[in-house]
């Protein structure tokens, strides 16, 4: 099935509950027959899974939330969310590969000029072109008083000059939305490296780190030294000026939803493989899942995960719906990340000693799970979203 045109049956804003279990359906297959067999071999090489990655680029993935007029699926985020669920139940390294690159569309396609959203969201919506987003560096994350990247205005270019970090698909991609310090303001750039020897003059990948989990795709430092760009490439134009944090987490709220759903699928991940042995491994004479200490076990475990998926499906509906949902997009991040790295563990657990050998999956999805509770943003960074969000809402106290 070609998930372009099963997704342009529906409408951005609307699509029906028949395609998306459509879509998830074909997505199911491939990850039962493509990706889960074949995981192990990428994954313990940290090798980048290139067949993979261009069968979800002819499922049109790369543009999943980009509006059909640009050549995107134009899916709404509960369906995303169900994409990129299904995507992690399988390797959930794969679905990093599309979130940096469609944060990145949506700045574009929210925020950018209509040159900007022209030029660059059709290429992005085939995959032809890659996006990431770059926001870290070494000494500042969430803190973006202290963002050190500077861009400097001269005549119609900018000159960065800086460092950043934790940049997923920094090397693969080609277009980076970048956010640096214009004066006292953060602007957002789209730099875009071009192919050939010096077509990225002044850019350079300063090293690769070396993850424990969340393998296969480059997590890169980048430099910036000098690099130059046209005024033009500054998200938004002249309206951009000093605009790029503000709009930077506007766009997370859908990174936040990305993270939260990968955390239920490798929740489900764990808990299907704790379910499966738990129902052939025996002890004393039965399996060890009528044991009441198993069966307890399983059963807080599909509890929460239960729990999870529900949050993330709210959180979701709410951005479809047009409502405010940066709280319960940190909530379902919040408990949903939480949540998968306690049954990975779990998982590990009712394996006994096979759970903690490389022959079993649950090992990956133990190293895996820690990335949610701190990629776009910490569990505690989420409590601070979470309490400000209800202190906005709160009506005063009379």
């Amino acid at each position: 099935m070609n998930l372009t045109r099963v997704g342009r049956r529906a409408n951005v804003s609307n699509v029906d509950a028949e395609v998306s279990d459509q879509i998830i359906e074909t997505l199911a297959r491939f990850v039962d027959l493509d990706v889960r067999p074949n995981v192990a071999r990428y994954e313990s090489s940290d090798t980048y899974p290139g067949p993979m990655v261009d069968q979800m680029r002819e499922f049109g993935l790369f543009g999943a939330t980009i509006a059909e007029e640009y050549g995107g699926l134009g899916l709404n985020i509960s369906t995303y969310a169900r994409v990129i669920e299904e995507l992690s139940r399988g390797w959930m390294s794969l679905a990093g590969v599309i979130n940096s690159h469609l944060i990145a569309a949506q700045l574009i396609a929210r925020f950018g000029t209509d040159d900007q959203r022209q030029r660059l969201l059709p290429a992005m919506a085939t995959g032809e072109r890659r996006g990431c987003f770059s926001l870290s560096e070494p000494d500042s994350g969430s803190d973006a008083a202290a963002l050190r990247c500077r861009a400097a205005r001269d005549g119609d270019e900018w000159t960065i000059d800086g460092t950043k970090q934790w940049v997923t698909n920094g090397e693969k991609a080609s277009i980076v939305a970048l956010l640096a310090r214009t004066g006292d303001d953060i602007s957002c750039f789209l730099v875009e490296k071009a192919p050939g020897p010096d077509g990225d003059q002044g850019i350079s990948i300063s090293r690769h780190i070396d993850k424990v989990g969340y393998r296969g795709l480059e997590t890169v430092e980048m430099a910036y030294d000098g690099h130059r760009l046209p005024h033009h490439n500054l998200l938004g134009g002249d309206e951009g000026f000093g605009q790029g944090f503000r709009w930077a987490l506007a766009a997370l709220e859908l990174g936040r939803i990305n993270v939260a759903a990968r955390a239920v699928g490798v929740a489900q991940a764990a808990m299907d493989e704790a379910l499966s042995y738990a129902q052939q491994r025996e002890t004393f004479g039965r399996p060890i899942a009528q044991h009441q200490g198993i069966a307890f076990k399983l059963a807080d475990m599909a509890t929460k995960l239960h729990a999870s998926r529900l949050m993330v499906r709210d959180a979701a509906r709410r951005v479809d719906n047009g409502e405010r949902a940066d709280m319960e997009a940190g909530m379902a991040k919040l408990f949903a990340s939480e949540t998968a790295a306690e049954l990975a563990l779990d998982a590990m657990r009712i394996h006994g000693g096979n759970g903690f050998t490389t022959e079993y999956p649950v090992e990956r999805l133990y190293r895996d799970a820690p990335l949610m509770i701190i990629g776009e943003g910490t569990s505690e960074i989420q409590k601070l979203v979470i309490s400000r969000a209800l202190l906005a809402r709160a009506k005063p106290a009379e």
